[in-house]
């Protein structure tokens, strides 16, 4: 999966995270992240829905580890993921008792890429720093990165409070949503500087402020990229489901991947009844392949329809030609070298059709409406053949493959 040369966007600074395989911050690509919603003491279920989401592109996969049960099946996961081939990193969601599963499990400890830990939970009271130093503690010892990841659905009540005071002796009082948000970034920061204090380095920390709200996100990101040099993951938490979800995480997320601000990226849908946890993973490939910043799989230019197009052809085959194109990317991505950054085209009649087909790698100007049912093919701007008939579909798809084979290097064959 490549970055775009093409990209006019300046990455902001941050200091380069590995975790296993895959490199976050520094000049890497941004990175895709999604969380399983198995119960991971499920072991055959939860290594199932990491492998989907991972052979769909996810290039980190977080899950749940909040008791004894979830913390043993980790390494089981880890070892059933192995014997099928797939070699995602895993990343320990923390909550409450992390530092004490990551004791009583070492071999959990040792078989998670990253610990994701919550500032705002990781312990209450005089327990606080006690139980976030174990867990860093830990991650010291199996030499793992960790991601502090504040959200403000479980902020820190003391940190509010000590904030609140501070605000109240201003001669100029903040709002309470700068407040908040200060409160986020703060615990953020703060507990990035203790894990430091600890003997963490910076490439080994992680940092994320998550909040529901576009606006908020955007604000709170954009002072967080300004004070400190930390890799940063982005996601709108508590997106929604289904438009409204990919909506509002685009809305946030490109703003701020434009600014160059963010190293990986997650967007946080709720699922559809029975709808695979991969959509997640699909959009935020869709949203930053359109911005330039990676390229996943070959993009499809369809026009959306009109009174010229009212036969549904064009929709088919669009439909048809994603459909394809994304089953075969794991083969092809294997076989091919560049074949992500392969642009086709699907227009629907002869207004836009042949200049649209013109500027894609392989395009097709269906006929409109009252049109001759007749197909120009164009490869490479040139119109190459007429395809007519009752299998167009498959025969343009015939046509993809065969220039796929003969366009690109096949990996090994040089």
């Amino acid at each position: 999966m490549s970055s775009s040369p093409d990209s006019a966007m300046t990455r902001r600074d941050s200091v380069g995270v590995r975790i296993g395989a895959v490199l976050i911050g520094s000049a890497a690509p941004v990175v895709v992240q999604s969380m399983t919603n198995t119960d991971t003491a499920d072991v055959v279920a939860s290594t199932r829905q990491i492998a989907e989401l991972s052979r769909s592109g996810s290039e980190l996969v977080r899950l749940t580890v909040n008791n004894a049960e979830a913390a043993a099946a980790v390494p089981r996961i880890r070892d059933r993921l192995a014997m099928m081939g797939v070699e995602v990193p895993l990343i320990g969601d923390f909550h409450y008792n992390g530092h004490q599963l990551l004791a009583d499990e070492p071999a959990a400890a040792e078989a998670l890429a990253k610990y994701r830990i919550n500032p705002g939970n990781v312990g209450f009271g005089r327990k606080k720093d006690s139980q976030f130093a174990a867990i860093i503690e830990t991650a010291l010892r199996f030499a793992k990165p960790v991601r502090i990841g504040a959200n403000w659905g479980s902020l820190d009540q003391n940190m509010v409070a000590t904030l609140m005071d501070e605000n109240h002796a201003r001669s100029e009082p903040w709002s309470a949503a700068r407040v908040a948000r200060e409160a986020l970034i703060r615990s953020a920061l703060d507990s990035a500087a203790r894990a430091e204090q600890l003997g963490m380095g910076r490439d080994q920390i992680i940092l994320s402020c998550k909040v529901s709200g576009v606006q908020e996100l955007i604000a709170v990101y954009r002072d967080l990229a300004a004070r400190c040099n930390y890799a940063l993951h982005l996601g709108l938490t508590e997106a929604g489901m289904g438009s409204k979800g990919i909506v509002a995480s685009t809305a946030a997320l490109a703003v701020l991947l434009q600014e160059g601000i963010g190293d990986t990226i997650r967007i946080s849908l709720t699922p559809e009844p029975d709808e695979s946890r991969t959509r997640e993973v699909i959009v935020a490939q869709e949203l930053l392949q359109t911005m330039g910043l990676r390229a996943f799989t070959p993009m499809v230019t369809a026009c959306p329809g009109c009174g010229r197009t009212t036969s549904t052809l064009f929709q088919e085959l669009a439909k048809s030609v994603q459909e394809h194109v994304r089953a075969k990317m794991p083969e092809w991505r294997i076989k091919y070298d560049g074949v992500e950054n392969m642009t086709l085209a699907v227009m629907g009649c002869i207004v836009n059709g042949p200049g649209e087909s013109r500027h894609a790698d392989i395009g097709i100007s269906l006929p409109g409406s009252g049109e001759s049912p007749a197909a120009p093919v164009f490869i490479d701007g040139q119109k190459a053949m007429t395809l007519r008939g009752d299998n167009i579909a498959m025969d343009f798809i015939a046509v993809v493959e065969n220039y796929v084979a003969g366009k690109y290097q096949g990996r090994g064959s040089a």
